[in-house]
């Protein structure tokens, strides 16, 4: 009999290779770490090779993880490709949106609320995390919208802004000036750091953390000053320091995959819309 490899346990194991982490990627299939592991084992079981190698905390495949990994993509491909073509039209899956912590704060529950009132029907899977990350999977077709940030002339610029500096006057006047920032990859904080570095300035990182709330709590406790755009602080004034460079614009950016239903169509609509109107 022919071993059959079920495709929840070869999207967990995509997963974990293009998050680089069993964290990262039980967030991304929605299951516990222990359930991941168990799934990876159950899969090794039924292919009788070992997947990974464990070096510290970094997973790498084997030559047989190599392998199967190439396959599951295009057993995935033609799955999802499968499903969308019996249920086009409907609303049985859900519309995928991702988008950046800075807009999740401001318009995540405001979009989210319109949408369901247009269809009440619909599922919506909402990601946040960094562009770079959800530029990976929207190319993977694993999200239909993504919203997110750019240079000003990126095709997919919905408006431009300029960034701002933002924490305690007094602060900016020691030396080193002590920064908070997230976590790399971030535009906002290679801008902070490179206007710092043209201009001559000193600088260290006060704070490094993944996430938005931190970041603002950082800032307001006086733990350092950070870049980023108004919807920062909402109606907070932005630092005003002679001491400060300047900073680049930066673009607020619409990206949709090409096959989209009408309720991730409609989804990326109000998006744009809402994103317009900030």
């Amino acid at each position: 009999m022919p071993v059959n490899l079920p495709t929840n346990l070869l999207r967990s194991f995509v997963a974990i290779v293009d998050t680089g982490s069993m964290l990262n990627a039980s967030e991304q299939v929605f299951v516990t770490q222990s359930a991941l592991s168990l799934q990876i084992k159950r899969l090794e079981e039924l292919v009788q090779q070992a997947l990974f190698l464990r070096e510290g905390r970094r997973l790498h495949l084997t030559p047989a993880g190599d392998v199967l990994l190439d396959y599951s993509r295009r057993v995935l491909g033609l799955h999802d490709e499968a499903v969308a073509a019996v249920s086009a039209g409907r609303f049985d899956g859900p519309a995928r949106i991702g988008m950046v912590q800075d807009f999740a704060d401001t318009l995540l529950s405001g979009l989210l609320s319109r949408f369901a009132q247009l269809h009440p029907d619909a599922q919506i899977y909402a990601r946040v995390a960094g562009t770079a990350e959800l530029q990976g999977l929207l190319e993977r077709r694993e999200l239909d919208i993504l919203l997110g940030f750019a240079a000003p002339n990126d095709a997919n610029a919905i408006t431009i802004a300029p960034m701002a500096w933002y924490g305690e006057y007094s602060i900016v006047d020691r030396n080193p000036i002590p920064l908070a920032v997230l976590e790399e990859p971030c535009r906002f904080r290679e801008a902070a750091i490179r206007a710092l570095e043209d201009a001559g300035l000193q600088w260290r990182i006060a704070v490094e953390t993944p996430n938005l709330a931190t970041l603002k709590a950082a800032v307001r406790a006086g733990l350092g000053i950070t870049c980023r755009t108004h919807l920062f602080q909402g109606d907070g004034a932005a630092l005003d320091h002679e001491r400060l460079p300047a900073l680049p614009r930066v673009a607020a950016i619409l990206r949709a995959g090409d096959k989209l239903d009408r309720a991730a169509h409609r989804l990326a609509e109000l998006a744009r819309e809402t994103v317009e109107a900030l």
